[in-house]
């Protein structure tokens, strides 16, 4: 009896990562790859005419109609139920992972990716759990007393999602365009955040997206 073929989907905007995976999960006998794509558009297309078990994505994949983060997330879960996601990230923040984990069970660090992957991908096909080591060290400093420190579970899954964008370049109208928002929600949330953080002025926001690992270290701004 031939083995079931797990057919997969890599949504990624860096090619590098993009040609990674498949090459790391093309190796595997149970793994089809059946689509490689850059944005949400060209994933939306894809999973539209292609039948796919799992999709692997990238959580922050600027570009595309349909945004990223947990909103291409969503729409993909309420649009094809039938489609299991791994998450690929090179994401810090404890409070947005753990958010994640409440709908999503298969989370896999870009810094674990060889070793993990695969693993992911038929944990995921099985309606599993699996996170990489990394992740797992994250979401282990999620203790009770952690809770209400700076920067993890004093903001809402929606303020975090805001801050995340609005730190990584884009505007108040592009994130309302982008998450199906009015532009006063948009600037309530993130005013809401700011106070919550009692941050008050703009490059220390974007500090503490750099800290909280909201953004990758290199998007560090100057002083």
């Amino acid at each position: 009896m031939n083995p079931v073929l797990i057919r997969v989907a890599i949504a990624d905007d860096h090619p590098a990562i993009l040609f990674g995976v498949k090459h790391e999960l093309a190796s595997r006998q149970s793994i089809s790859i059946d689509g490689l794509v850059r944005n949400s558009t060209e994933l939306i297309e894809l999973l539209d005419r292609t039948p796919i078990d799992v999709l692997v994505c990238d959580y922050a994949m600027p570009g595309g109609s349909y945004g990223d983060g947990m909103a291409l997330l969503t729409l993909v879960q309420q649009r094809y139920p039938h489609v299991r996601i791994v998450v690929l990230t090179m994401m810090e923040n404890v409070a947005i992972l753990s958010a994640l984990m409440t709908g999503i069970q298969c989370i896999v660090s870009k810094s674990d990716l060889t070793n993990h992957l695969s693993l992911a991908v038929h944990a995921a096909f099985a309606n599993g759990r699996y996170v990489s080591p990394t992740i797992e060290k994250i979401l282990r400093t999620l203790e009770p007393t952690h809770k209400d420190a700076p920067g993890n579970a004093q903001l809402t899954s929606r303020e975090l999602e805001v801050i995340r964008l609005y730190v990584s370049g884009m505007t108040i109208n592009e994130i309302a365009a982008r998450l199906s928002r009015s532009k006063k929600t948009i600037s309530t949330q993130k005013s809401s955040a700011m106070r919550k953080l009692n941050i008050h002025r703009e490059v220390d926001l974007f500090y503490y997206g750099v800290e909280t690992g909201l953004i990758p270290s290199v998007m560090r701004p100057a002083r």
